[in-house]
């Protein structure tokens, strides 16, 4: 029985990785700092914080064959980490991120300029910003000793009480429409092309590449082929959940978010939901021997994930939420 580790095992992807496994077979540890109920027999849980080096060197003790890990670190921190998890099992996924991409080719494929390495906004590529730190964790493992990790990247990712609207979030979108209030959005990323996979996919596509020889050394787009456009999503939304939406200049849609519209807040945007997101996953499909008929399409996972909604939840009210309220009255939108 092959062991294996999933750290950050209650997000988005992890909380359907570790049934995979556990449905093959494997001997799971879930690792995560959230309480946790085992999938089955073989499944053991451990609660506790990943980027505590003399934790994770204990739970790392039982030397796993395989370790998928969910965690994002700082780059300074990633050395130490990197080598930790590698000198202990035989396979190492690392989970990067779509994010990385420029937005000068498409449809995106593992070989796409990155920002880190194209982009013209040199305050970007020498922030700590997602898109580019997952990008330099890349290169370290690359320039790196071992043989024995994978990258995977996927793209915007849908799961059970993570539901994405540009860069809303399910509170903000779902939340929202489900109360009966219109939603907020950025009229520059309505016409973009975007990538939305479903969680219960992407695990799939991760999980069948873990022990893969060839997969090794190797980085993947783990994501869907199908693509919207945000405001075709939105429309999803507007069938699913009755969202109403509001297309305004993105200026007033990050102040929204952020009165002070941080670098982040606007980058997430700007270097991420407004670039053509058309991505090609036909390496992955041939690692696997998955296709993508086997995947949900967008609408039936988005309609899935809603109906995983508690009954009777209640959406907490947030300022983001309170912002939109005003700009709606004050606009009599």
């Amino acid at each position: 029985m092959k062991k294996v580790l999933v750290v950050g095992s209650t997000g988005a992807m992890g909380r359907y990785l570790v049934p995979f496994f556990a449905n093959k077979g494997y001997k799971v540890t879930a690792l995560s700092l959230d309480d946790q109920k085992p999938y089955n027999e073989n499944v053991t849980c451990i609660k506790g914080n990943a980027k505590d080096k003399e934790f994770l060197t204990k739970v790392l003790e039982e030397k796993f064959d395989g370790i998928v890990d969910f965690m994002c670190y700082h780059n300074q921190d990633f050395p130490d980490f990197y080598q930790l998890y590698l000198g202990n099992t035989s396979h190492y996924i690392f989970l990067s991120s779509c994010r990385v991409y420029d937005d000068k080719e498409h449809p995106i494929t593992e070989n796409s300029p990155r920002l880190l390495d194209s982009s013209d906004d040199e305050v970007l590529k020498q922030s700590n910003d997602y898109c580019i730190h997952k990008a330099k964790a890349e290169n370290i493992l690359r320039e790196s000793k071992y043989d024995n990790w994978t990258i995977v990247r996927p793209a915007t990712t849908f799961s059970t009480m993570r539901l994405q609207l540009v860069t809303l979030e399910l509170v903000n979108a779902v939340g929202r429409a489900l109360k009966g209030k219109k939603v907020v959005l950025p009229i520059q990323a309505k016409d973009k092309p975007a990538t939305l996979s479903w969680a219960g996919d992407v695990a799939k596509m991760i999980g069948s590449l873990l022990f893969n020889e060839n997969a090794k050394r190797e980085t993947y787009n783990v994501c869907s082929s199908e693509w919207r456009t945000w405001a075709e999503i939105a429309e999803y939304y507007h069938e699913l959940v009755g969202l109403e939406a509001v297309w305004v200049d993105k200026e007033d849609y990050l102040a929204i978010l952020n009165p002070e519209i941080p670098l982040g807040v606007r980058w997430q945007l700007e270097y991420a939901r407004m670039f053509t997101r058309i991505t090609d996953n036909s390496k992955v499909l041939k690692a696997t021997g998955l296709k993508q008929e086997d995947f949900k399409t967008m609408y039936d996972g988005l309609k899935y994930e809603i109906g995983n909604i508690p009954k009777g939840y209640v959406f907490p009210d947030t300022e983001v939420g309170k912002r939109m309220d005003d700009y709606l009255a004050k606009h009599n939108l």
